[in-house]
């Protein structure tokens, strides 16, 4: 099946072809297809912001359409940056001053009041008005330097264990990560999930999925 991926970030487009790919599925970025339009993100969740992203490219390719929002949230922080991840430094995707705040803010806290999680949420919205949205956790902490290449965002500054993010491999990313979590509960779900006469049928029904682990 050919999903439309309501994303111009390379590396968030390269973890959703990766994993639709293993399902057996091919996926178009926006540009591929000739979109290159931005949606404000006014949504107040995860599960908002991708739900906007996915219903615009939606209406305007008429094809299945995939997107994603994710972000990190700091324990310390009270949750912050959240939904704001990608532009909490106050220019979007600059992903070097996001962290330099980011370590700025937690400043010298001890590893043990250094704990975030990363969230995703992954939407699926059908020409037909039906989206199914999946959410994932990567629960972690924030280190104190960065670390590794293989990555973006934050992943070089967000630990798993003794690991960043960015110093794993693609294999032991998607076995663990946020959006590998929710993609994956996506992938269980679509095949009823696009039958005319399944459970989730319902016109305009929407439905969320949760991976919590």
């Amino acid at each position: 099946m050919v999903f439309a991926v309501a994303s111009n970030n390379p590396g968030k487009l390269r973890e959703i072809q990766r994993i639709l790919d293993a399902g057996g599925h091919e996926a178009k970025s926006q540009r591929e297809l000739g979109y290159d339009f931005e949606v404000e993100e006014t949504g107040k969740t995860f599960e908002e912001n991708a739900y906007l992203k996915a219903e615009a490219l939606c209406r305007r390719s008429g094809l299945p359409t995939i997107a994603d929002d994710s972000g990190l949230c700091v324990d310390a922080l009270d949750g912050a940056p959240g939904v704001y991840s990608a532009r909490y430094c106050g220019r979007h995707g600059d992903d070097e001053a996001n962290n330099d705040k980011l370590l700025a803010a937690l400043g010298d806290l001890p590893r043990e009041k250094r704990g975030a999680k990363f969230v995703s949420a992954v939407c699926l919205v059908l020409p037909d008005g039906r989206s199914l949205t999946a959410m994932g956790e990567c629960p972690g902490w924030v280190g104190f330097v960065r670390r590794g290449t293989n990555g973006f965002g934050y992943d070089p500054i967000f630990y798993v264990g003794e690991k960043s993010y960015a110093e794993l491999t693609d294999e032991e990313k998607d076995g663990i990560s946020h959006r590998g979590k929710a993609l994956a509960l996506l992938e269980r779900a679509l095949d009823e999930f696009l039958r005319p006469d399944g459970e989730f049928s319902a016109a305009g029904i929407r439905i969320t999925l949760r991976d919590n682990g």
